[in-house]
């Protein structure tokens, strides 16, 4: 089941790309847990580039979207495998009835099992031009104000602002 039923933020991702893309075939760059919540965050290179980029991401021969998936209210986690780089997918179902899902990210190299709330928060939207090796280093172009103020490239793991909230 696609990620999109879930999302309680889906307006970036539906203004690049008409719709949210499947987390099929995508990479998944990093994983943060966090006790406070608890929340995992993923975040992921999109399966592909949208149509309607805006004209300075173009213009800048970036080729890639990139963003965070924030799952709240994480329980019951399994992390069995993890060796990056990892392309795979994420799936998520509904389980119970209180609310919850199950996410499931597989992939060579990822064995990620949970169960959370059913609000999933998207965010840090970003485009980048992929290098050859596959990195993701180098400038970022954020689609939020706040983000494109502070960040011209992906923070250290260190900036809790980024990859916490």
């Amino acid at each position: 089941m696609t990620v999109e039923k879930f999302l309680v933020n889906p307006e970036p991702l539906r203004s690049l790309y008409g719709h949210v893309p499947d987390l099929i075939d995508i990479r998944i760059r990093s994983i943060n847990l966090n006790w406070r919540g608890p929340t995992v965050t993923l975040r992921v290179d999109l399966p592909s580039y949208p149509e309607m980029a805006p004209q300075e991401w173009t213009d800048a021969g970036l080729d890639t979207v990139q963003c965070q998936f924030q799952f709240l209210a994480v329980d019951g986690i399994s992390l069995t495998d993890w060796r990056p780089p990892v392309v795979g997918s994420v799936e998520t179902v509904s389980w119970g009835t209180e609310r919850r899902m199950r996410v499931t990210a597989r992939g060579s190299g990822l064995s990620l099992d949970f169960a959370c709330s059913e609000s999933v928060r998207v965010g840090h939207v970003s485009a980048f031009k992929i290098k050859e090796s596959g990195s993701d280093d180098g400038v970022h172009r954020f689609m939020s104000k706040i983000d494109a103020r502070r960040h011209s490239s992906l923070p250290g793991t260190e900036d809790r602002t980024f990859y916490e909230r």
